[in-house]
């Protein structure tokens, strides 16, 4: 499905899945309904299900919107405690359309509780109480985190309020990061479980391989302990003089909290000249997406950092902000350069971008989709060097795959519903 089909679907007023692959738009058309709604004066609630997504998208976590944190279960008395918030409880009657981006990593039963709560609210029955749920996510991708004691995981597409929400699927088939080739090639196959010796040897050439034109590669791993090493021994190699920038912040303390854990730019940045750094936040008419790699190569008269990316664009760096709104007001909000130290970073954290390019080391996946999400993140194997690779860094949920070609035939049979109604339309006219 286009992008401007799945768009008519969500202005019609549906419950809908938006999903595809990596890089086919997803985040980039929730953005353009969310402004629709936003001029129609429409009251929609931003939220995902990870900090990270939701600071992408100036949104919040959806168990903090809904107020209902963690709690695996929510009994009627817990419920009456979230809805005695005056906060909470005001937002929850007062949205029409609810967005929860990378819904694929929120477990059914959360999907449940959110329903149980705006039923509640709102007194009504009505899946959601009658609000508008877009979700948006792709299974292939990272999974729910797995509780203690737990051996699989329930997707959203396994909840009761799944089956009552007469949900269309919308399955975005357009690719806007990779070109057809020899990277389409590779996630195509793990995508489809038919990995083989041809995907086993496009991957064996990127072993080792010299990035040309770039100095210093973003290297993903799989680890936090790994990534942090990195990133305070390469500065420290650095013998020129630090800047520190510290964030700012204002607003309420429990969102602010939230926005400084969703947010990459960490809260104390310390930037040298030389430095290699990653802006994590979209400004198309300052140059630079999330995901854009460059170096330190001096300082204005400010004191900011003037960043030169890899494509040898100048980008004299301003402070970013991160909000959370509701209802067009700025409950809380943080301030800090876009930008965060990019010698390393986690296959986790770099879900969403787009790398320049990347030396990736996926010996120690540990998780279905790991690998996917990481070898996606560049936009050729000419701009991947791989470090290692394990036999889980390739595999996917064999769940996800039925399901996701069920998606397919639904999406197809939403199609043929707008052709049909653009045709009976304009036959009564």
């Amino acid at each position: 499905m286009k992008q401007e089909t799945a768009l008519e679907v969500l202005k019609g007023g549906h419950n809908v899945y938006l999903t595809g692959a990596a890089g086919s738009g997803k985040t980039f058309l929730l953005n353009q309904y969310i402004a629709y709604l936003r001029e129609e004066e429409t009251y929609v609630a931003v939220t995902a299900s990870t900090g990270i997504a939701a600071t992408h998208m100036d949104g919040r976590t959806i168990h903090a919107w809904s107020g209902m944190g963690i709690k695996d279960a929510l009994p009627k008395k817990e419920i009456k405690k979230i809805l005695r918030k005056q906060d909470v409880l005001r937002r929850l009657k007062k949205v029409k359309v609810l967005i929860i981006d990378e819904a694929s990593m929120l477990h059914a039963y959360q999907l449940d509780l959110v329903n149980k709560v705006l039923r509640e609210a709102r007194g009504s029955w009505e899946p959601f109480g009658g609000v508008q749920v877009i979700l948006s996510g792709d299974l292939f991708q990272l999974p729910p985190v797995k509780k203690d004691n737990v051996t699989e995981v329930r997707f959203v597409n396994d909840s009761s309020s799944w089956r009552e929400m007469d949900i269309k699927i919308c399955y975005l088939s357009e690719q806007f990061r990779q070109e057809e080739g020899a990277l389409m090639s590779v996630l195509n196959d793990i995508r489809s479980r038919s990995v083989d010796e041809n995907t086993a040897e496009l991957l064996q050439e990127c072993r080792g391989r010299k990035l040309e034109g770039i100095e210093r590669p973003t290297k993903l791993y799989t680890h936090n302990s790994d990534v942090d090493a990195i990133n305070n021994m390469e500065l420290a190699k650095i013998e020129n003089a630090p800047l520190a920038y510290q964030m700012g912040m204002r607003g309420e303390e429990k969102l602010v909290q939230s926005l400084k854990e969703g947010c990459l730019s960490p809260e104390k940045l310390i930037l040298k000249k030389d430095a290699l750094v990653m802006f994590v936040k979209n400004n198309f008419e300052r140059g630079y997406v999330n995901g854009t790699i460059g170096k330190v190569i001096g300082f204005d008269d400010d004191s900011f950092p003037i960043v030169e990316t890899l494509s040898g664009d100048e980008i004299f760096v301003r402070p970013a902000t991160w909000t959370v709104e509701e209802g067009g007001n700025i409950l809380a909000e943080i301030r800090q350069l876009p930008l965060r130290l990019a010698w390393a970073i986690t296959v986790h954290k770099s879900q969403g971008m787009t790398l320049d390019a990347a030396e990736v080391d996926l010996s120690k996946s540990f998780e279905y989709g790991m690998g996917y999400v990481a070898l996606s993140r560049v936009t050729s194997l000419d701009n991947l060097n791989l470090l290692g690779l394990n036999r889980m860094a390739l595999e996917i949920n064999p769940l996800v795959f039925d399901v996701d070609e069920k998606f397919k035939e639904q999406s197809l049979v939403v199609e043929e519903e707008i052709l049909v109604d653009k045709k009976l339309k304009k036959a009564n006219k």
